[in-house]
């Protein structure tokens, strides 16, 4: 088995929490507290593939994400913090006032270009084709895809594992509930609870992908890393739970249902969920998980998102 290396670049380990809300009580990671410029779960994935780039030898990192992107925010600073330029392919429109993740992505002041969603859907292909470009000019650019999500990106949550096991006795817990948008974290958690030999059910609310492309990407993601690092376990598909219905209008936009669900768990327990991720998620982990019941063995993760709550703040009054 191959271990990839990593640089340091979150606070960890984030606390476990037990929580209780409306009379149950259950567990919540908080990886929203991974640092403050960096928060969330991308910085678990880019302390892996920043080493990489380094290793590379890149003077440039190009990403991608909605114009809110928490990812998109997080490779920004990190690469800022090791000296790297940047350039930033997001799906929306320039504003004159930014707010939340844009905010502080132009605070930086990286190159930064607006795409369509038609646009948006062949990005892979758009920034080869620049990098193309710029390494003929003599710069070496490295790109990090939408999310972290890679092969090596997702060893942030095969990791992951060794700080939970840490933390609790993981046959506590019998599954783990997340949002997905590239579905990097989930197909990380997958290998990492098949490492530890746990029988773990890993439940996802799809927020940007339909359910039948979210499931092909996570368990082809899982299985690409497990060939890649020669890891020795064998997937099990059925412990992928995709809970689909929760997306509203879809991705950018927040839920009436999910926004009160937060303002309330924010009141009682003062802890904020965003709009378009872990507020949706956790809308639906209440429904399918609390609502009713004294207490739950399965987990919520927290995967930050911060900075999108001010972009939305008129949603929540």
């Amino acid at each position: 088995m191959k271990i990839p290396r990593k640089l340091d670049l979150a606070h960890l380990p984030t606390p476990l929490q037990k929580v209780n809300f409306r009379n149950t009580s259950f567990y919540i990671k908080r990886d929203d507290l991974t640092g403050l410029e960096m928060s969330g779960n991308k910085i678990r994935k880019l302390e892996f593939l920043m080493k990489d780039a380094l290793r590379y030898g890149a003077d440039t990192i190009f990403t991608t994400g909605g114009e809110q992107s928490n990812h998109s925010r997080a490779t920004l600073i990190a690469a800022s913090k090791l000296g790297l330029k940047s350039r930033l392919y997001l799906w929306g429109k320039d504003k004159a006032n930014p707010e939340g993740n844009l905010f502080l992505d132009k605070l930086l002041k990286p190159e930064i270009k607006f795409v369509r969603k038609k646009e948006f859907l062949n990005i892979s292909r758009i920034m080869k084709e620049d990098k193309n470009q710029l390494e003929k000019r003599g710069r070496k650019v490295y790109i990090i895809p939408e999310g972290g999500s890679s092969k090596l990106g997702i060893w942030g949550y095969i990791d992951f594992y060794n700080e939970l096991e840490s933390q609790l006795n993981l046959k506590k817990i019998s599954g783990i509930v997340s949002a997905a948008g590239s579905g990097g974290t989930a197909a990380g958690l997958m290998i990492g609870s098949a490492l530890k030999n746990v029988e773990h059910d890993i439940y996802v609310v799809n927020v940007l992908y339909e359910k039948k492309i979210i499931t092909e990407r996570i368990l082809n993601l899982a299985e690409e890393c497990i060939r890649k690092y020669r890891l020795p376990v064998k997937l099990n598909s059925h412990r992928l739970k995709v809970i689909s219905g929760y997306q509203g209008k879809g991705y950018k936009f927040s839920t009436k249902e999910s926004i009160a669900l937060s303002k309330d768990f924010f009141r009682k327990n003062t802890i904020l969920f965003d709009p378009v991720y872990t507020g949706k998620a956790f809308h639906a982990y209440y429904e399918n998980f609390l609502e009713g019941k004294a207490r739950t063995n399965i987990m919520f993760l927290h995967t930050g998102g911060l900075f999108g709550v001010f972009a939305k703040r008129k949603d929540y009054y």
